[in-house]
């Protein structure tokens, strides 16, 4: 998300970062740099100009004149005005009453709130240890049903049946009296996809709410539609008292137009991102993160985050005794770091989170794509527990059986392990007290400020 946003302003904020002075000129023209940046990421034209008004203000403003580093300050207002546009904090579910909490699920057709409703489930399951129920209210589609029995499925989570003959009203207010008989926590209350044109569905949602009265009405809405998502998210605003809204399919969209317009047109936060396919791939909405990665400096808070809650510490810790004791490394080793890798978003959703690197070229982030990862997980898996332990026996008519078994070209095997071997090498040079003397020699090799304290 926000590819092309980052690159742009990136770009033009470098140039006038280095700056020792700054002018009416440089402003204005970097400032015209981010307009079009904006524009180009399809964010709507009057968050746009309240956006470019702020940051002129604060910059020509004696802010700017009496710091020492004007540049890199004029790059700080720029970051504290695209959290203050996204809403500055994360603002958390409001989960605070007599149980069961409900939470109303609204949005258009194809957003993706089914799938978010098990998303959201799950993060509330095993994030919040919440005992969770979900129920479909959307009677006109079948398939809506069956869809949400099987997240709840995956999830481990209560599921309550509902069919096409009855009405939303009745079956919600159903499963939140079984809810309160289960001592459920949370009942997620998934309704049927509508437009926001459509007066009858209008009508049909605004009497369920009224009903069952949650504490949370969240609006669920493709960031891929951009600044239609903000205008769809204000009708829908208008017609019922939303809390928050859920920003789905983020990992396919370049642009993030959507998600600096949504606050400034609705007034109501972004709570969470939906930032894959998978069950798990859900982040609350950090603003200030979330400016920090459209300004190329990475996100360190989510990454460290995503490693404390996927990173399996045992494994890890007895891989690392194994490496420090006795310099081994096994490429059964090699590929549980892959998995683990692949758990926490796969390379590029790692990259993503690191500072610095959007500015890598092109050609350095393709030969590190996550199908590259898979690949060799796909050729570790192709051999046996014998090859994964003592991979010098791998030669001519193992490596074609292996490449055959993976699908690959033998040319593939050959460069995995020619990787491994380097990595082996490396492993060695750890045992005992070999990291800090390793360290030490890198640290000379590389320019001041690579590692801590540097």
């Amino acid at each position: 998300m926000f590819e092309n946003l980052s690159e742009r302003l990136s770009q033009s904020l470098r140039n006038i970062g280095g700056r020792g002075r700054l002018t009416d000129d440089n402003i204005k023209e970097t400032l015209r740099e981010v307009r079009m940046a904006l524009l180009e990421a399809d964010v709507a034209l009057p968050v746009v100009k309240e956006f470019i008004a702020k940051v002129k203000q604060r910059a020509v403003g004696t802010e700017v004149n009496k710091s020492l580093t004007p540049g890199q300050v004029f790059v700080k207002i720029v970051q504290s005005e695209l959290e203050a546009a996204m809403g500055e904090a994360n603002v958390p579910l409001n989960l605070n009453t007599q149980p069961p909490a409900v939470i109303l699920m609204a949005g258009l057709q194809g957003a993706g709130k089914t799938t978010s409703v098990g998303k959201l489930a799950k993060y509330l399951k095993e994030r919040h240890k919440k005992k969770v129920m979900v129920v479909s209210a959307d009677v006109y589609r079948p398939a809506a049903i069956k869809q949400l029995e099987t997240l709840a499925q995956q999830t481990e989570v209560e599921f309550f049946p509902s069919d096409t003959s009855q009405k939303p009203v009745d079956i919600a207010q159903a499963a939140i009296a079984q809810a309160k008989k289960q001592f459920v926590d949370v009942v997620l209350v998934d309704t049927a996809g509508r437009l926001s044109i459509d007066e009858d569905m209008m009508q049909e949602i605004q009497q369920l709410h009224a009903s069952i009265k949650p504490i949370e009405t969240l609006f669920v809405v493709d960031s891929m539609t951009g600044q239609d998502a903000a205008n769809t998210a204000k009708a829908f605003n208008d017609a019922l008292p939303l809390t928050g809204v859920v920003l789905t399919k983020t990992d396919g969209d370049a642009r993030g137009g959507a998600a600096l317009s949504i606050r400034h047109i609705t007034g109501k936060p972004i709570k969470f991102l939906g930032v894959g396919e998978k069950n798990d791939a859900l982040e609350p909405f950090h603003p200030d993160r979330v400016a920090s990665r459209i300004l190329g400096m990475g996100d360190v808070l989510s990454l460290v985050e995503e490693v404390e809650r996927k990173v399996d510490k045992d494994k890890a810790e007895k891989v690392a005794r194994k490496v420090m004791k006795k310099g081994q490394f096994s490429l059964e080793d090699f590929r549980d770091q892959l998995a683990q890798m692949r758990d926490m978003g796969g390379m590029m959703g790692l990259m993503d989170k690191l500072p610095g690197m959007g500015k890598m070229s092109d050609q350095i982030k393709g030969q590190m794509d996550d199908k590259m990862t898979s690949r060799m997980e796909a050729i570790i898996n192709s051999m046996t527990a014998q090859e994964r332990h003592h991979p010098d026996v791998i030669k001519g008519s193992r490596k074609r059986r292996i490449a055959a078994g993976s699908g690959v070209q033998v040319q593939d095997v050959n460069k995995l392990l020619k990787q491994f071997q380097q990595m082996q090498k490396m492993m060695k040079k750890m045992k005992g007290g070999g990291m800090k003397k390793m360290m030490r020699g890198m640290g000379g090799k590389l320019p001041p400020g690579s590692f801590p304290g540097g």
